[in-house]
């Protein structure tokens, strides 16, 4: 909410649950001459990695601390991560708008962790703010420019660009995507690359408007196409200029990722395929959005262990659900867990012959809920979604009466008025509402058939894109034993 309000955007409407699950990167205007970038880090208890990364990579870490909570689990966790990591903290005291609240209580909570507000006596910004009614957010900007100056911090831009993966992920259309801090140099177009245990060739740069730019220089967030495969978040980023040198780099970090694997896998005993007594073990094959979801993911996921009961996650990777995922589930008898994902058509239809259900989630601790659950065996009623329908949208249409009209022909089953529907782009799931209207040549109509064309909309949403596909579903409880 703070970030929104700094950017006037509105991030946190697009994350699920109220929580941030993604790890993001923004600039900000102060003035004609300064720009903040700010790297956005989830607060929730399972997104441990993101906050240390984030904290290593920054230079000032601002401390976000609600007046009516006080300190949290998570922010204790914070502000270690910022000492371990050496970085200055800038406390910002959020929610003070509210009737009632109580900023000395949080002040002297902050003691017990050694930080000391300066009008305590100590050395510690801190800015009394409420993101809501945009309240001391110059002042919030000023504390950062003046820690900045006294930190005197200072890179060449004059050399071969070297930076940070922020975030990664698989896209459909583009392929690897890597969000990238620029930490030295500038890095431009064309320029070849080595990360973590991947190579590429800058094919294209966005900024974080998602406008193409031809070049980032230090402390800016980019989104860069042209790996040659999907790197983890954390890795490094640094260009190269001979390409002799990127091979050898190459060629001796993948051997060090495969000394590490075989000393892991001599580590691990068990076998995948059920050789553990019966019940020891819940098998799970996981797939996410993007590489710090999924890595949140699997460390929340194999710290579960009830009564001897174990999980055991085989595969985990980032992009849709494939056959290939669905063909591993069946053979080790693994449940699927989808992360903000869904399967492409093949590993539906697979998953449908074999009776294999993939459960998908969009908030983390559901997906832990439901582990939980699966180990303990006490499922209570599931609720089980069914699939109605699905269309392709072929043309956006504005109607004056009715704003933005998705033109769609329905490929499968039939779309209802008034069903849940989930729009999907590029196999993740854009946004999941209802269908507000439905109309065929003009008319309004309550379902319309398989092969079909119509119009419709779904509510509270906009965003309708050509080649965007529409999944009608209805949602079933059913009582388990």
């Amino acid at each position: 909410s703070l970030l929104d309000s700094l950017r006037e955007a509105d991030v946190v409407s697009t994350e699920h649950g109220g929580i941030t699950q993604h790890i993001g990167a923004y600039q900000v205007n102060v003035n004609e001459k300064n720009l903040i970038t700010f790297i956005d880090t989830p607060g929730h208890a399972a997104f441990t990695e993101m906050r240390a990364r984030g904290s290593k990579i920054t230079d000032i870490v601002i401390l976000v601390v609600a007046a009516n909570d006080g300190i949290k689990p998570q922010t204790i966790e914070a502000i270690q991560h910022s000492k371990a990591a050496g970085v200055p903290i800038i406390v910002a005291i959020n929610k003070c708008d509210l009737p009632g609240v109580n900023t000395s209580k949080v002040k002297n909570q902050l003691l017990e962790h050694e930080l000391i507000v300066e009008e305590m006596g100590g050395e510690i910004l801190c800015v009394e703010i409420s993101a809501l009614k945009k309240q001391n957010l110059d002042k919030l900007k000023e504390s950062i420019l003046l820690q900045a100056e006294l930190l005197n911090l200072k890179t060449n831009k004059n050399t071969l660009a070297k930076g940070i993966v922020i975030e990664s992920k698989l896209d459909k259309g583009r392929g690897p995507v890597s969000t990238i801090l620029v930490t030295g140099g500038t890095l431009k177009k064309g320029d070849t690359f080595v990360s973590g245990s991947t190579k590429g060739k800058v094919r294209a740069l966005f900024d974080f408007n998602g406008k193409m730019i031809n070049q980032a220089e230090p402390s800016t967030p980019v989104e860069v196409i042209g790996f040659e495969s999907v790197t983890s978040a954390g890795d490094d980023f640094i260009v190269i200029d001979d390409e002799g040198k990127i091979e050898e780099l190459i060629n001796y970090r993948k051997e060090n990722l495969k000394k590490e694997s075989a000393l892991k896998a001599t580590g691990d005993k068990d076998d995948i395929f059920g050789n553990v007594a019966k019940g020891e073990t819940v098998n799970l094959v996981v797939k996410a959005d993007v590489h710090g979801s999924l890595e949140a993911l699997n460390n929340a996921l194999s710290k579960i262990e009830i009564e001897n009961i174990k999980t055991k996650i085989i595969l985990s990777a980032v992009g849709p659900v494939t056959e290939t995922d669905v063909t591993l589930a069946k053979a080790s008898d693994a449940k699927i867990i989808g992360f903000n994902v869904r399967p492409n058509k093949e590993a539906k239809e697979l998953a449908n012959s074999y009776k294999l259900e993939i459960s998908y989630f969009n908030i983390i601790y559901e997906a832990l809920d439901f582990v939980k659950k699966s180990v303990t065996g006490k499922l209570e009623p599931e609720t089980k979604e069914e699939s109605v329908g699905q269309c392709e949208i072929l043309e956006v249409f504005n109607v004056s009466k009715a704003g933005k009209v998705a033109g769609v022909k329905v490929t499968q089953g039939e779309v209802r008025n008034n069903s849940e529907a989930r729009l999907i782009r590029d196999g993740a799931v854009v946004y999941t509402g209802k269908i507000g209207s439905l109309f065929r040549e003009k008319n309004e109509a309550k379902e319309v058939k398989s092969g079909l064309e119509c119009g419709l909309t779904i509510r509270d949403f906009i965003d309708y894109k050509k080649g965007d596909v529409i999944e009608i579903f209805k949602t079933v409880v059913i009582e388990r034993e």
